[in-house]
């Protein structure tokens, strides 16, 4: 590996606390009991109150919830103060956070319910649609609710999203999160060890059906720490927690590296540009991990002004390519670079991060410490020369052990090349001569929608379930806002009748708002293989060259 443009002062192997996740905010609200842990909408909740609700919530998980060591336990929440207690306090009861997309809907939460064997469950009351029948068919033995307008506590000025006002509503079947922490329980002792599982964050594979990626504290804690020292984070900075911490970025950037170093969540519920930038100014955040699209949205204010957001030291992303256009704005708005990284579920996020005195534009960075990364031809699995295409493969201690009781798929996943043991990640990508990883194309079948990944097979399954859909094939197409959209070709089902607009209005119900898709095109077949397989490449192919003669008829 080239080292020429490591961070400087930075060792290229890092030594990680062999210790669980809980241990760091246990150091935190030690050492730092004042300091705020969480600022949410103006309201603040320092380090020994955060630990303080942490351990009453595990005492009641653990004595009322009959949690034990190892149990799976479900977290259907959107960004709060809720679900970082929540999240400890699974931790703190040596149980395993199994966190679900609050943008699943029932059927979705249902599979990774029934895979994860979660028998508790954590969610928001504005959920509670998704959750009350499986409530009532007895998946869960325990479920508690979570009502955002208990936090907010503090007299704002800020644009709060409506349907965190809401007050406490009963749920049938589900204790109110105040009343679980209101028995003040005191948890056992802690016996989670750093090889212990500590999160299986679901992921969605090229057969449809999401799978769980089985992290433990150690592979949480490496990415957590090494992400820190990589950009050289500050113990008191501050950091705007606004991606979805469901997923490994913003549970990693939001969450677990804010808590390892001792510093302050400014969490937001919901993307709003406007309060995004109130926050900034107000409590001088310092690091921010942001999406491309949510930049370029956070940059059309026309109000905006580079001083009053001057406090940003770090400001750092990935999912998607950044518009050259975009971060040379950034970089003239507040003099500092936008750094790309790469990671996945399986990776509990980065692998890769541009070294941020030496970023490339559009780049997929530098395989960060500890972690070792080759390109490889997909077939022959066989290294290819420098600068050609091929799949990235990655070890490292930040790579799952497996899939959640799926030990096909784990199997498929990892191949050994001279005695190591590598994950296939399914990207395409190229090595530069100073050692930068570059985007090239997928190897898997997925559609990549503002950085959320979709997998066109889980779309077709649930298409499927509309009475007028004979067959259909997903593919992408070129989205200028979203980089790649959603669209299916359905062959409709004779004699019933429908149109786009009422399969789109369907597929809404059935599936999470990122994988409806947004253009529908009905045709009299889909091409086959002989053995009956449809020839989705060749759909995507034809729609990419619709694509690129369409650019070409613009210039």
């Amino acid at each position: 590996m080239n080292f020429s443009y490591w961070p400087p002062g930075l060792p290229h192997e890092l030594t990680v606390p062999q210790t669980s996740l809980y241990f760091n905010l246990d150091v935190a609200a030690a050492r730092y009991p004042e300091r705020p842990a969480i600022i949410y909408y103006d309201s603040v909740i320092n380090y020994a109150e955060l630990k303080r609700q942490v351990d009453a919530l595990a005492g009641f998980l653990q004595q009322r919830c009959h949690v034990a060591k190892g149990d799976r336990v479900a977290l259907y929440a959107q960004n709060s103060p809720q679900f970082v207690i929540a999240y400890y306090a699974i931790l703190r009861a040596d149980a395993v956070v199994v966190p679900i997309n609050p943008m699943n809907l029932h059927d979705e939460l249902k599979h990774i319910v029934k895979d994860s064997g979660s028998k508790v469950i954590v969610f928001d009351q504005v959920l509670a649609a998704n959750v009350v029948p499986l409530i009532a068919s007895g998946a869960f033995a325990h479920a508690i609710t979570v009502t955002h307008s208990d936090y907010l506590t503090a007299t704002t000025d800020l644009p709060v999203p409506e349907t965190l006002s809401a007050a406490s509503t009963v749920v049938e079947g589900a204790t109110a999160w105040a009343d679980a922490l209101a028995v003040q329980l005191v948890p056992s002792v802690h016996t989670a060890r750093a090889n212990d599982y500590a999160v299986i964050p679901y992921t969605s594979g090229t057969t449809g059906e999401p799978k769980g990626c089985t992290h433990t504290h150690a592979s949480v804690m490496h990415t957590a720490v090494a992400a820190a020292e990589w950009v050289r984070l500050a113990k008191d900075g501050i950091a705007l927690a606004c991606l979805p911490m469901f997923h490994v970025t913003g549970m990693q950037n939001g969450m677990n590296t804010p808590i390892w170093l001792g510093a302050t969540m400014v969490i937001m519920t919901r993307w709003d540009k406007r309060c995004a930038a109130l926050l900034i100014a107000r409590y001088k955040v310092t690091a921010w991990t942001a999406i491309p699209t949510m930049l370029m949205d956070f940059l059309n204010q026309p109000d905006l002004r580079g001083e009053e957001l001057a406090s940003l030291f770090v400001l750092c992303g990935g999912g998607a390519a950044m518009p050259k256009a975009v971060a040379e704005r950034i970089e003239s708005l507040w003099g500092i670079p936008y750094i790309e990284g790469y990671g996945m579920s399986e990776t509990m996020a980065p692998t890769h991060i541009n070294p941020p005195q030496a970023p490339k534009a559009q780049c997929l960075g530098l395989p960060i410490s500890n972690t070792r990364a080759i390109i490889v031809d997909p077939v022959t699995l066989k290294p290819v020369p420098r600068g050609d295409a091929g799949e990235i493969l990655v070890n490292g201690p930040q790579v799952l052990m497996g899939y959640w009781n799926n030990p096909a798929a784990t199997a498929a996943a990892f191949v050994e090349i001279d005695g190591v043991r590598y994950l296939r990640t399914g990207d395409l990508a190229f090595e530069d001569e100073q050692g930068y990883f570059f985007m090239v194309d997928r190897v898997k079948r997925m559609i990549n929608a503002s950085g959320y990944k979709v997998w066109p097979a889980e779309v077709e399954a649930l298409l499927y379930g509309h009475p007028a859909v004979q067959e259909a094939c997903v593919i992408g197409y070129h989205d200028t806002h979203r980089g790649e959209s959603v669209k299916a070709l359905v062959v409709p089902r004779a004699g019933v009748e429908t149109d786009a607009d009422n399969i789109i209005a369907c597929a809404r119900g059935h599936m999470a708002a990122y994988k409806v898709p947004h253009a529908i095109e009905f045709v009299d077949s889909l091409p086959k293989t002989a053995t009956g397989k449809v020839q989705w490449r060749a759909l995507q192919e034809k729609e990419n060259a619709r694509a690129h003669g369409a650019t070409a008829a613009a210039h």
